[in-house]
């Protein structure tokens, strides 16, 4: 299927051409962070949606929170989310974690889509037919819109939890491997959100736990 780039409806209307109806845009936020969630968004956009949404990685945090606002307040609009925790990830490694956030995220809306356009390389075991779309966060509005959705939702929980994981600057690094977060894991030690099987987390452990190794290029079933 192909697109212009300069149209960010161009494949969602490719695949309605095709006779998929509901499409829904899918991107995941939370692989590359200590602690913390993995989360997925999918959403579904109406025809004739008209916000700017654009790649969350672009827009400043006051920009992706009213755009988050304004999705999430669009009765027209369909939105699940897929959350997995530190837990998980460490169980399942994060690729797989990461795939399983989206097959929740799809499952999760409260319309069965037809059709998923999916930000990143295949993922597999969809429970919608899907095309891939490598940087599809600035390719396709509907992942865009669930990239903002998923960043949004998946920094506030990580400000609610440095309430309660104080000392780790939560609030501000969302997790990520700062210098301030790295000390600061040093320093205390983990907390229940971090991820274990993460070097810097695993190095900070005695003895480190153990976890089995898994290539990036296969998925083992669940």
């Amino acid at each position: 299927m192909t697109a212009s780039a300069t149209n960010p409806f161009a494949f969602e209307k490719a695949a309605r051409e095709r006779g998929f109806n509901r499409v829904a845009g899918v991107d995941e936020v939370g692989r590359g962070p200590l602690a913390g969630p993995v989360m997925a968004a999918a959403v579904i956009l109406p025809i004739g949606f008209s916000l700017p949404v654009a790649d969350s990685k672009v827009l400043t945090a006051r920009a992706r929170e009213r755009l988050s606002e304004a999705i999430l307040a669009d009765p027209a609009v369909h939105v699940g989310l897929g959350v997995l925790d530190a837990v998980a990830v460490d169980r399942l490694n994060i690729l797989r974690a990461t795939h399983e956030a989206m097959r929740m995220a799809l499952a999760a809306l409260d319309v069965e889509p037809d059709f998923a356009l999916v930000d990143g390389l295949a993922v597999p075991r969809l429970p919608t037919p899907a095309e891939f779309l490598v940087k599809g966060d600035s390719r396709s509005a509907s992942i865009a819109a669930a990239s903002i959705v998923a960043k949004v939702e998946r920094d506030r929980y990580m400000v609610e939890q440095a309430e309660t994981w104080p000392g780790y600057g939560f609030a501000r690094n969302k997790g990520y491997g700062t210098r301030e977060h790295i000390d600061a894991l040093r320093r205390l030690g983990p907390c229940p959100l971090h991820r274990r099987s993460f070097a810097p987390v695993r190095d900070s452990l005695a003895p480190p736990p153990v976890q089995l190794e898994l290539g990036l290029d296969s998925e083992p079933p669940l």
